[in-house]
C-alpha cells in the first residue's frame, strides 16, 4: 500500500489542477464526511491502518503508540475522532490564536516531490479561540471526540505585539482548557513576523509563567489536574540558544519540548525552494534529530522531548527515539507516504526495540547517548 502510494500519489498531485492548500482542504473534508456519514467507514480504516500497540507514558499521559499527528494538518479540529482510525496514537490540532485571522495571502503552501518536502507560509490562519471553543464543545457534546490524547497548539495573533504575547496565549488557554489533554506554546513558526524572538530566555519565561498561572486557575475552577504545557522550538536556533530554551523550560516546569518546527534553510534553489516560509519533510530530518540530541544531552533527559521533522519510516523514527525523543509526530510523511505510514513506523520501532533488547519504548529513549545506534 505504501509503495503504491509513493509511486502514484506524486504524479497525480502534480497533474490535478488544484493548489496544495486546496488538495489539503479536499482531503480533510472527505475524511470527515466519510467517517461521519458512511456506515462502517471508521471500522474499515481501523482494519486497514490500525498500528501495533507500543505504549508509553509521558508527562503523566498514556499513549497507545508514540506516533502523533503534527499541528497544521487539522487546524480546525474537524477530524478529531478520525485520526486514530489511521493509526495515530495522539493528535495535535491548531495552531489556534486568540483572535480569528485569515493568515497570509495565497498561494502559501508548496510541495516539492523531488525533495519530499513542503513549504508553507500559512500564517496561523484559524477560526480564533472563541469560535474554536464552540466548535470543540459541539464535537464533544455530539460524542465526536478522540479516544487518544488531544493536544492544542497555541499561536500568537498577528495583531498582538510581542510585549503582550502572554495575554494572547493565556486567553486561548482559558477558552480551550477543557478540551486539551495538553497544550503546545508555539513560539517558533517562521510565518508570523518576529514570533521567533519569543524564544529568547526572558520573553519565553514571561509567557510560560503566565500560562502556568492560567493553567493553575483553570485546574482549580474545574477541579481537575493541571494540563502539561509544552514549548515548540525552531530548528534554526544555535546550540547556545537551544540550551537557553531548555533551561527556561526546565525552570518553568514545562511538560516537554517539541523539536522542531519548520526551517527557513533550504537544501537547494529552485522554483519551490525559493518560496518563503517554513520547510518540512525529508530535508529537515538531520537537523531536527541534532536538536533532539542536543536537548537530551543538555538536560540529562530530565524533560520529555517530542521529535518531529523528516520522519518517513521506521529508521528515521528510531533516530529520533535514540536521540532522546519520547514521542513522535508526522505531517509530510502522511502526504508523501500515505495513510499506512503510521502502521509501518510502529511495527518497525518494535522490531528495533527487540533488536537492541528493550522491553519498552521508555527504555529505548536516548539509546544513542548510551550506545552506537
Amino acid at each position: 500500500m505504501g509503495a503504491l502510494w509513493r509511486i502514484l500519489a506524486p504524479p497525480i498531485m502534480t497533474i490535478i489542477p488544484f493548489s496544495s492548500e486546496t488538495l489539503h482542504t479536499i482531503a480533510m473534508v472527505k475524511l470527515r464526511n466519510r467517517c461521519n456519514y458512511v456506515p462502517g467507514y471508521r471500522r474499515l480504516l481501523k482494519m486497514m491502518y490500525k498500528s501495533n500497540r507500543n505504549p508509553n507514558t509521558v508527562f503523566g499521559i498514556d499513549f497507545e503508540n508514540p506516533v502523533g499527528l503534527a499541528a497544521g494538518m487539522d487546524k480546525k479540529g474537524e477530524n478529531i475522532p478520525n485520526w486514530e482510525c489511521l493509526g495515530f496514537g495522539w493528535i495535535e490540532i491548531g495552531g489556534i490564536t486568540f483572535h480569528q485571522q485569515d493568515g497570509n495571502p495565497k498561494p502559501r503552501m508548496f510541495r516539492s516531490n523531488k525533495h519530499r518536502a513542503l513549504i508553507n507560509r500559512m500564517g496561523f490562519n484559524n477560526l480564533g479561540s472563541e469560535e474554536m471553543r464552540l466548535k470543540l464543545k459541539n464535537l464533544r457534546d455530539k460524542n465526536r471526540w478522540a479516544n487518544v490524547p488531544v493536544a492544542i497548539n497555541l499561536g500568537k495573533s498577528k495583531i498582538t505585539p510581542n510585549d503582550e504575547a502572554e495575554i494572547d496565549y493565556v486567553g486561548t488557554i482559558e477558552r480551550l482548557w477543557e478540551y486539551a489533554d495538553f497544550f503546545v506554546v508555539n513560539v517558533s513558526s517562521p510565518n508570523t513576523p518576529n514570533l521567533r524572538d519569543l524564544q529568547s530566555g526572558n520573553q519565553l519565561e514571561r509567557i510560560l509563567v503566565a500560562c502556568n498561572e492560567a493553567n493553575s486557575k483553570q485546574s482549580q475552577t474545574h477541579g481537575k489536574p493541571l494540563k502539561p504545557i509544552l514549548v515548540k522550538i525552531s530548528p534554526d536556533l544555535s546550540d547556545d540558544q537551544i540550551g537557553i530554551v531548555a533551561d527556561t523550560a526546565l525552570m518553568n516546569q514545562c511538560g516537554g519540548i517539541i523539536a522542531t518546527n519548520t526551517t527557513t534553510d533550504r537544501p537547494s534553489i529552485g522554483k519551490v525552494m525559493n518560496q518563503e516560509g517554513g520547510l518540512s519533510g525529508k530535508p529537515l530530518r538531520k537537523r531536527s534529530t541534532d536538536v533532539i540530541h542536543r536537548l537530551y544531552s543538555h538536560t540529562g533527559g530530565k524533560i520529555p522531548i517530542i521529535g518531529v521533522g523528516g520522519i518517513f519510516d521506521a529508521e528515521s523514527a528510531w533516530e529520533k527515539i535514540a536521540a532522546g525523543a519520547s514521542l513522535l509526530q508526522l505531517y509530510s510523511a502522511l502526504i508523501f507516504e500515505g495513510p499506512s505510514v503510521n502502521k509501518s513506523i510502529n511495527k518497525g520501532l518494535i522490531l528495533k526495540m527487540n533488536e537492541f533488547g528493550y522491553d519498552s519504548l521508555a527504555d529505548a529513549v536516548g539509546h544513542a547517548h548510551r550506545y552506537d545506534s
